[in-house]
């Protein structure tokens, strides 16, 4: 298949550039066999039975973002994408020229941070003190590109799920943004059950598909975890016959993922799966996402789960709906078509 294939137009003013005032009070296009239903966030249990499992990205953004300065004072701007020591990371750079091995940049603060060397497109750094620390002091959230602002104080908190404990990602596992306390509440009174995955979002995740055939592409690496505990508790949801949903991409793609050999296992590793139409989905029976930019990756992953004409059909309706997309956007809840589960 070809890129093109997985395109659509969309009006500039449907790009959500803040949240909704409430994090559940977003809209909900339910995408059930040949039916669509518009809803909101919040009538999200009515779809959901006692039986079912919900898997959710426990993820929790960095602020990843830093500015400094080259010796020469050239600007320099640093979005970390790997913590690998207490003092060491991996980060993406963007300067007029990019910093040579062995040279320093100096943050805001003043304290400089030695550049060793190149992994790819990513830099090696070693900061002074505890990359942890340093972000903490001086790191601003790492906003999606298309919102097209700086970090406000809000993002802080709006730009990270209520449930978020494991620090990694450079971006929001998206679909897990409309949940609140109040609304889990509701779900675990109703008898859902809830399990966990870490899938740290990398910059990856915004990079444009430059190659027109889909085979060609090659799809960046992210850490994940699949705990045995949620192995388990997808088993506990098999044997009372009910269905494994997704909170997100990412949870979909760690599982799927974990089940890569054929039979769901615990993984703790790096995962570069690409899925798209043509993947027979092995763990995740229904998914809970957001709108995703034309021509990604994550846009392909939905098509491989309901199809990509019914996707498509669904996008449009969403668009003359007037949804609002991506990450501070709407939400879709997709049941799967077809087989159900194979492992």
């Amino acid at each position: 298949m070809l890129v093109d294939d997985f395109d659509y137009e969309l009006p500039d003013e449907l790009i959500a550039r803040y949240p909704s005032s409430e994090r559940s009070g977003s809209r909900l296009l339910v995408v059930e066999d040949a039916v669509l239903h518009h809803q909101r966030f919040t009538d999200l249990p009515q779809f959901i039975r006692p039986e079912d499992l919900l898997v959710f990205n426990n993820t929790q953004v960095m602020a990843a973002r830093l500015f400094g300065r080259k010796a020469t004072g050239g600007q320099v701007e640093m979005l970390i994408e790997r913590i690998d020591a207490p003092c060491r990371a991996r980060a993406h750079l963007k300067a007029s020229k990019a910093p040579r091995p062995d040279s320093v940049i100096y943050l805001q603060d003043g304290s400089a941070v030695k550049v060793l060397g190149r992994d790819g497109e990513l830099f090696c750094l070693e900061f002074p003190e505890r990359v942890s620390l340093v972000l903490d002091r001086l790191g601003e959230v790492p906003l999606p590109p298309y919102l097209g602002r700086a970090q406000e104080l809000m993002d802080r908190e709006r730009y990270q799920t209520v449930y978020a404990k494991v620090s990694g990602s450079v971006a929001a596992p998206t679909a897990g943004l409309h949940f609140d306390q109040p609304l889990l509440n509701k779900l675990a009174e109703q008898g859902v059950a809830s399990a966990y995955v870490t899938l740290h979002v990398g910059a990856g995740t915004f990079q444009p598909v430059r190659a027109i055939r889909l085979e060609d592409h090659v799809m960046h690496q992210e850490w994940l975890d699949v705990p045995e505990a949620t192995v388990e508790a997808i088993q506990q949801c098999r044997h009372r016959g009910g269905r494994v949903i997704a909170v997100g991409s990412t949870s979909a793609r760690a599982l799927e993922s974990a089940a890569a050999s054929g039979m769901l296992q615990a993984m703790r590793d790096e995962t570069s799966i690409f899925i798209r139409p043509g993947y027979r989905y092995r763990v995740v029976d229904a998914m809970i996402t957001n709108f995703h930019l034309p021509r990604s990756t994550l846009l392909m992953l939905v098509a491989a789960f309901v199809g990509r004409d019914r996707m498509l059909n669904a996008y449009r309706c969403a668009v003359a709906q007037g949804y609002r997309f991506f990450s501070y956007g709407d939400a879709m809840f997709l049941v799967r078509q077809g087989d159900r589960h194979a492992v």
